[in-house]
């Protein structure tokens, strides 16, 4: 007989290698696979799993020794307090990404007036959900060049019962979006060219989310002119930057946005990762 016990050791064993967190991240897995909370888990370790279930924990199992990332393994992971479908088509959520919809969410109207926003770059439509689902009024555009990407995040409005408020657009940035917006927020590739290969996130996620040119600020750049032309007056734009950005970022925004008020913000942890245009 195998026990949830057993299952969770074996996950663990496959997770330690590629984890800091494997014993959390085993939990995780198999409540998933189980479909049980986490605390049931840990609270029937001597439980018995079906044939089936003992294959899907192998079966998971050996793709996360293989360094898999368990939200592509689980198809899913969650972000804001929500489940989120994933793909190998877009980037996994990432909790420094919800520090977006806070301060999104701080400068939102009431909920009885319009709010127009844009989210550049939605990959699986975690921002672009996550806003229309905590704004009644919100009514969001979300573009993406991939429409591999585009049909994850579809699923994920349906899921959350926003699709009637969210409108997806294949493009490049805002090229295929007139405006304007109250909103942009926007996630776009920042990491430069030559670093990708030394990183282990290049693995299994997309390069064309990851990629952000030579100096890292390609899309940084091209991203600002465009919604220069597409930023309501009063508007506000929120963009994620890698730590070490701000003040060739801030530079960027300037020159787009000459007018503006021009921010660099820290993250929960403290580290410079959002641009601020008001």
């Amino acid at each position: 007989m195998t026990t949830v016990r057993a299952a969770l050791q074996q996950l663990q064993r496959a997770l330690a290698p590629h984890s800091d967190t494997a014993a959390l991240d085993a939990g995780v897995a198999l409540a998933h696979l189980l479909q049980q909370p986490r605390s049931w888990v840990l609270a029937h370790p001597e439980a018995a799993l079906t044939p089936a279930q003992w294959a899907q924990v192998q079966t998971a199992a050996r793709r996360l020794a293989q360094g898999e990332p368990l939200p592509y393994v689980l198809g899913e992971w969650e972000f804001w307090g929500r489940p989120f479908f994933v793909s190998p088509a877009v980037l996994i959520p990432r909790p420094e990404s919800e520090h977006l919809v806070e301060l999104a969410l701080q400068a939102a109207p009431p909920p009885d007036r319009p709010w127009r926003v844009a989210d550049v770059g939605t990959g699986s439509g975690c921002l672009a959900v996550t806003l229309a689902a905590e704004h009644p009024s919100a009514r969001v555009v979300a573009t993406d060049v991939s429409r591999a990407a585009l049909a994850v995040a579809r699923r994920n409005a349906q899921r959350h019962r926003v699709a009637p408020r969210v409108f997806f657009v294949q493009s490049s940035g805002l090229l295929a979006v007139p405006g304007p917006f109250d909103l942009i927020v926007a996630n776009p590739p920042y990491i430069p060219s030559r670093a990708l290969a030394t990183l282990p996130v290049a693995r299994y996620e997309p390069r064309l989310a990851l990629d952000g040119g030579p100096d890292g600020l390609r899309w940084v750049q091209d991203w600002l002119h465009q919604a220069a032309t597409r930023l309501a007056p009063g508007g506000r734009l929120l963009m994620e930057i890698a730590a070490d950005q701000g003040p060739a970022a801030a530079a960027l925004a300037r020159r787009a946005f000459p007018h503006a008020r021009v921010q660099v913000l820290p993250d929960w942890a403290g580290h410079p990762r959002v641009l601020a245009v008001q």
